[in-house]
């Protein structure tokens, strides 16, 4: 799963990615101009994972992993004529995007626009995506048109006029100032649209980072901000980097000290993960611990080929427990002895925190 961190200059993206990777990147008061980008892969934090580690105590435990990239803060009118081809190929690579908002003063960083703004910062580089979005389509329309006047194949020509309906519904949207995510769209349409290096059809995860300020008044700004796909979370990014840069112990000890539960980086990279419409389901046992990442509706058998592709090929059952039947049981053995483990087949849909052991012959 990779996410794009993306923003406008001096938005702070860079903190928030330090915050989520326990990256070191150095932070500016300024714009480099350059088209930089900073990627790191970071674990889902998950304490299932911890739970089940504890109990079967593996030689390896591997959670989940999402790739964070941070792109070079994207100005005002930089979709004019079209997003450079390197920036566009990077931002469309990614599955989704993270949307990085300031939204508090400090007078050592001027903002971009004069002033703090969450709610025009966010419509910039809504427009911006929209603009780069609205010239793809435009472009592969008149295309489409094209090659419909020259005739030819029949079987060609169905598959170009299907698509164009499917591009006329997409330039309809556009126009209305609407992103792509808005539209329902069947899996084999989104299939068809895979290439196009669409930004607003990803899902986006907007982030107020709201300094040492309360996240009330920024939330309050983006409140009636409801498209599909779409989620609105607030962060206090300077903090959340210094705590992710500390030790374990410190770390720990400081959170209790102010009665915080969890970081907050944590639960932005478990909206990271859910946004996407993934979960986790587990294998376990005395060689690894290890949480597998699938969508949410995959079913046994594609559960198994995410595992190994051999799996897949000679699925025979799946032995299924649920992590809370396990975890109340005691032990897999306890759990095996009550008769709480059970056989699934092929369609089986794999629920958020099953463990499976795969049963196979190739």
């Amino acid at each position: 799963m990779h996410i794009a961190i993306i923003g406008l200059p001096n938005s702070t993206k860079t903190t928030v990615f330090n915050a989520l990777t326990r990256g070191h990147l150095e932070t500016a008061s300024f714009s480099s101009g350059h088209f930089d980008v900073h990627s790191a892969t970071v674990d889902v934090p998950d304490p299932r994972i911890d739970r089940l580690s504890a109990m079967f105590k593996p030689r390896k435990t591997t959670c989940a992993k999402v790739t964070y990239a941070d792109i070079a803060g994207l100005a005002k009118g930089v979709s004019e004529g079209g997003l450079s081809g390197p920036l566009l190929n990077t931002i469309s690579q990614s599955d989704a995007l993270l949307h990085v908002v300031r939204a508090f003063d400090d007078p050592d960083v001027p903002h971009s626009e004069g002033e703090v703004d969450p709610r025009r910062d966010v419509s910039i580089l809504d427009d911006e995506l929209l603009l780069s979005d609205q010239l793809i389509v435009e472009r592969r329309i008149e295309r489409l048109q094209a090659q419909l006047k020259k005739g030819g194949d029949k079987l060609v020509k169905v598959a170009n006029e299907a698509e164009l309906a499917l591009f006329l519904r997409l330039y309809e949207q556009l126009e209305a100032g609407a992103p792509l995510r808005d539209i329902a769209l069947t899996p084999d349409e989104l299939k068809m649209l895979r290439n196009y290096g669409l930004l607003t059809l990803k899902p986006m995860l907007i982030v107020l980072n709201v300094g040492d300020e309360s996240a009330e008044e920024a939330m309050n700004a983006l409140a009636n901000y409801s498209h599909r796909h779409t989620t609105v979370a607030a962060l206090h990014g300077k903090l959340e980097m210094e705590l992710a840069q500390m030790e374990p112990d410190e770390a720990a000890e400081f959170l209790a000290e102010y009665g915080i539960t969890e970081p907050g980086l944590n639960r932005i990279i478990r909206l990271s993960y859910t946004l996407l419409g993934l979960h986790s389901f587990f294998t376990v046992g005395e060689d690894e611990v290890r949480a597998w990442t699938i969508p949410v509706g995959a079913t046994a058998v594609e559960a198994a080929g995410v595992i190994h592709s051999d799996l897949a090929r000679g699925f025979i059952r799946a032995e299924v427990i649920g992590y809370n039947t396990l975890i109340e049981a005691g032990s897999l053995v306890s759990a095996r002895q009550r008769g709480l483990l059970r056989l699934e087949g092929k369609e089986y849909l794999v629920q958020n925190g099953d463990i499976l052991n795969i049963r196979f012959n190739v």
